[in-house]
């Protein structure tokens, strides 16, 4: 299940940065592994993928403490509860989701902080969690003086009826990165792009691309707005 399917995503991703003029390795994969079971994992695991993602603290914790092999790299792309921060940060090598300033100081006071992407509200939805663009580099200020690295930014842009429409919003976060890269030049992570426009944000700059159900095909069709890394 799903190693075809990773297959052609990938064969996606290389066609889109060969097109924007982008080595293909510059791209990471990250496969959305949220309410599957780990033989699924196992199987794209078999086919060569190691970076997931999950988006609920109990799902990283089972998949953390399960059979699954020991150098598969776990990212967090959900909504942070700080009660859940504990659970959420040990297995993990990146945050996607820093979206408030109300989680540095207990992020910050880990042994081992991972390391964050900013969460950026790039279309000011008031549904939605995230910085303001004009808030990211104060906040990158604040984070790195707490000791927890920057490594970038995410966006979840706005639904919309086809990928092109989301260009704008790639456009926006790639120009945004490049003045956070600026002030730290280890900010280089851009996470923008889902199934649905994936190819659109790799022309654009993604080096971090949130697959779902492209891969696991319907299993994993769950359409909550916030957290629909696929």
């Amino acid at each position: 299940m799903g190693s075809s399917e990773l297959n052609e995503v990938r064969a996606r991703i290389a066609s889109a940065a060969l097109r924007s003029g982008r080595d293909p390795a510059e791209v990471c994969l990250l496969a959305v592994s949220k309410g599957q079971p780990n033989r699924a994992v196992l199987d794209l695991y078999d086919a060569g993928q190691r970076a997931f993602g999950e988006n609920r603290p109990h799902g990283l914790e089972e998949r953390a403490e399960g059979s699954l092999p020991e150098d598969i790299t776990w990212h967090f792309i959900g909504n942070v509860q700080r009660r859940a921060i504990k659970t959420i940060a040990p297995p993990i090598v990146l945050l996607h989701s820093f979206d408030r300033m109300s989680l540095l100081e207990p992020w910050s006071r880990l042994e081992h902080p991972p390391p964050v992407l900013i969460e950026v509200n790039i279309a000011a939805e008031p549904q939605k969690h995230g910085f303001e663009p004009s808030e990211v580099l104060q906040v990158a200020d604040l984070v790195a003086d707490r000791g927890v690295a920057v490594r970038g930014l995410m966006i979840i842009p706005p639904q919309v009826p086809i990928a092109e429409e989301s260009r704008r919003w790639f456009v926006g976060l790639c120009e945004l990165g490049g003045r956070l890269r600026a002030q730290h030049p280890e900010a280089v992570e851009l996470s923008m792009g889902m199934t649905d426009d994936f190819e659109v944000a790799v022309e654009e700059g993604a080096s971090i691309v949130r697959v779902g159900r492209a891969i696991f095909e319907a299993a994993n069709n769950d359409s909550s707005e916030r957290f629909t890394e696929d």
